[in-house]
């Protein structure tokens, strides 16, 4: 599945997408050695995408709302895009 995401402004994170008929979320991590990690999260609505894109810090938002909800959004890391921006 590819879904189109794009850069943000976030200390973790490089660039995030979404795939509203599917509900997947994709986040790619930032990384010190080239392009992150890249991982997709199911069952992420358009309105819950929506309030992280809207989010103060993208970050935070993440940790307490996505990260420590697994059961809700389990997620799989996906191959890594050739460049962020594009789509994974």
């Amino acid at each position: 599945m590819t879904i189109p995401h794009e850069p943000v402004t976030s200390n973790q994170l490089a660039a995030i997408g979404h795939d509203p008929e599917t509900n997947t979320l994709a986040i790619q991590f930032k990384s010190k050695k080239g392009p992150g990690s890249v991982y997709h999260y199911a069952n992420f609505t358009a309105e819950q995408f929506a309030e992280f894109k809207a989010a103060e810090s993208l970050g935070t938002y993440f940790g307490a709302k996505i990260k420590t909800a697994t059961d809700a959004h389990p997620f799989v890391k996906v191959p890594v895009p050739e460049n962020v921006g594009g789509e994974s």
